[in-house]
């Protein structure tokens, strides 16, 4: 029997309310990922152990429209919460990246370098500009989890 993949996604969403299970916690296979977001339209994805992936949000990759250019830093630099890493340009602006928590930079998003529109069809997966080795996790108590994220999207637009 064969269950459609919008029936399967109601389903989970149902369930999850049912047992009022955050939904900014996702699976990647065995990894647990937490997801977090910044006023400024940053997101970090959390796994287990420290490491996390961060980059912009959908809400924020719509605001700027076509991406044209990513500008990231090296690995190995550290940064603390709120200090700028990068720039995104779009066709219509410019706009600092901000690190949502202090870290060190263990990798970048290579395929950002030729492929900088990915941020526009997978923003808040397959285009994470960087992952940081978080120095302090504590640090993501001051940051908004999904429901509070959606709530200041909508905010902003109204």
């Amino acid at each position: 029997m064969t269950i459609s993949l919008l029936t399967r996604s109601v389903a989970r969403r149902s369930f999850a309310r049912f047992c009022n299970t955050d939904l900014s916690v996702a699976k990647l296979g065995s990894i647990r990922l937490k997801t977090y977001y910044t006023p400024a339209h940053e997101y970090i994805s959390v796994e287990e152990g420290g490491e996390a992936s961060v980059g912009i949000t959908d809400f924020a990759q719509s605001a700027l429209g076509d991406i044209v250019f990513v500008d990231l830093p090296e690995v190995g630099e550290e940064f603390e919460a709120g200090d700028s890493f990068g720039s995104v340009e779009s066709v219509k602006a410019a706009s600092d990246v901000y690190s949502p928590v202090s870290g060190t930079v263990v990798a970048i998003n290579d395929a950002l370098e030729d492929e900088p529109g990915l941020v526009n069809s997978s923003a808040e997966t397959d285009a994470w500009f960087i992952k940081l080795e978080i120095k302090d996790e504590s640090e993501l108590d001051g940051l908004m989890g999904a429901d509070k994220y959606k709530a200041h999207c909508d905010e902003e637009q109204s």
